[in-house]
């Protein structure tokens, strides 16, 4: 082979490699060059990701802080304040330009008549008045707690509703009803809920301890306290045990007033209040009576 074929051949060689090298060089850069716009890509995703992660946070931390100040106006509405007007109201409370009523109910709570009562209250959509018994409250406090939670109005019966001990003297009816009011506040959790509602067993008008009362009320009214009775009543604790019975006694009072306060009982042997309740409420709502508790006087 001569020199010139020689020069030829490592020409050719040196050729191939540097084309094979620019080729690789190329094909290098075009990695280079996708790896590049996929982590570009990827940034986009990650930033994206990112902004939407950061935005559901957000959403989150507001749906949250709305919640809490939700439950805190709810909180606030049922901490009852007994203002000027809410004592107006309280001594008007059987006067009305339009007709209302007031369910109440003494002497609970109990498993057997209060659970089956605001399951009734409940589906009708009713809210009622439950003037509590200390002692039944430290029973059964979730049962006291669920009719706080539905929006039931939780008043002061008295801790005992012994006659001889809550009428010992008229501080005894102030210590029985702030032992309630403990009894009531432990059993929601709620520190400084107060009612600034009692109502007298037996009621306030008459009686044995007609003048310890009348003291009482003194008290009471200092504390800022008020009391109530009642206007209208179905005799559950009088010997009527039947629906139309408990309807003949309303019968008796109710065609008077356009504002009516009932007396009732959710004790432990009431079963044919429960019976009852169902037609009692049908009973108003047939009239064009509307349904309030004592959180629209007592704001």
């Amino acid at each position: 082979m001569d020199l010139i074929s020689i020069r030829r051949k490592y020409r050719n060689i040196r050729n191939i490699i540097i084309a094979s090298f620019i080729m690789v060089l190329v094909f290098a850069l075009i990695i280079m060059i996708c790896q590049i716009f996929r982590l570009v890509k990827s940034e986009k995703i990650y930033v994206s990701y990112l902004k939407q992660y950061k935005k559901v946070l957000i959403d989150i931390n507001v749906k949250n802080e709305q919640g809490v100040l939700e439950e805190e106006r709810i909180r606030q509405e049922r901490l009852p304040n007994l203002t000027e007007q809410g004592i107006a109201n309280i001594e008007n409370i059987y006067r009305s330009d339009t007709k209302r009523v007031f369910l109440t109910f003494d002497d609970g709570p109990s498993q057997t008549s209060t659970i089956p009562i605001l399951d009734i209250l409940k589906q009708e959509n009713v809210k009622a008045t439950f003037f509590l018994l200390g002692s039944r409250v430290e029973l059964y406090p979730d049962i006291a707690k669920r009719a706080y939670d539905e929006g039931h109005y939780l008043a002061s019966h008295g801790y005992s509703h012994i006659y001889s001990q809550i009428y010992a003297s008229p501080q005894c009816v102030i210590d029985e009803y702030n032992k309630t009011l403990t009894s009531i506040r432990n059993a929601i959790g709620q520190p400084d809920y107060n009612p600034h509602l009692f109502r007298f067993p037996g009621g306030y008008t008459g009686g044995k301890y007609a003048e310890v009362k009348r003291q009482a009320a003194t008290l009471l009214q200092q504390n800022a306290i008020a009391y109530v009775d009642w206007n209208a009543l179905t005799s559950d604790a009088a010997g009527k045990t039947t629906t139309n019975e408990f309807i003949a006694e309303l019968e008796k009072t109710v065609p008077k007033y356009n504002s009516v306060v009932v007396l009732m009982h959710d004790s432990a042997a009431k079963k044919n209040t429960v019976e009852a309740l169902p037609t009692i409420i049908a009973y108003f709502r047939d009239r064009g009576f509307d349904f309030q508790n004592f959180y629209s006087v007592i704001k």
